[in-house]
């Protein structure tokens, strides 16, 4: 019983995640082309998909809260305990808890590219004003 639980959310964590990675998929990269304006914004896009499904994974399979299913005590009494509402609950947790991980490591990255883009904003703003305040005539 605890492997097919195990099978379950490893499946619904990558689930969530790829259609996570999906959804952000035109944003992400519109925001890196911004920034990074070359081709290997395409390869940073990649990147961050697979940094989504490994986030969302990892957050999502929480292990840790799963092996009380593998105590000592895990005969029938705890087997038993993995009733429809547990395994229910258990589903639930796992799509909650990828979103969760995924959301904060969008954030951060959001934050990042937020910074980015100021930085790379204000150096067009100066060279547009350097171009500006250069006459365009030959000189004499």
């Amino acid at each position: 019983m605890f492997l097919a639980l195990l099978f379950v959310t490893i499946v619904v964590a990558f689930a969530v995640s790829a259609l996570t990675a999906w959804v952000f998929s035109k944003p992400l990269d519109s925001i890196l082309k911004r920034i990074i304006a070359d081709a290997i914004s395409s390869a940073w896009l990649k990147y961050l998909q697979f940094a989504i499904l490994v986030v969302g994974v990892s957050s999502g399979v929480r292990v840790h809260d799963l092996e009380r299913y593998l105590g000592p005590g895990a005969g029938s009494a705890q087997t038993s305990g993995l009733s429809l509402d547990r395994w229910v609950w258990e589903i639930y947790q796992t799509a909650i808890e990828s979103l969760l991980g995924i959301a904060w490591m969008l954030l951060v990255f959001f934050v990042f590219a937020l910074i980015a883009y100021v930085i790379v904003r204000l150096g067009e703003m100066r060279s547009e004003q350097s171009r500006a305040v250069e006459p365009s005539g030959p000189k004499e």
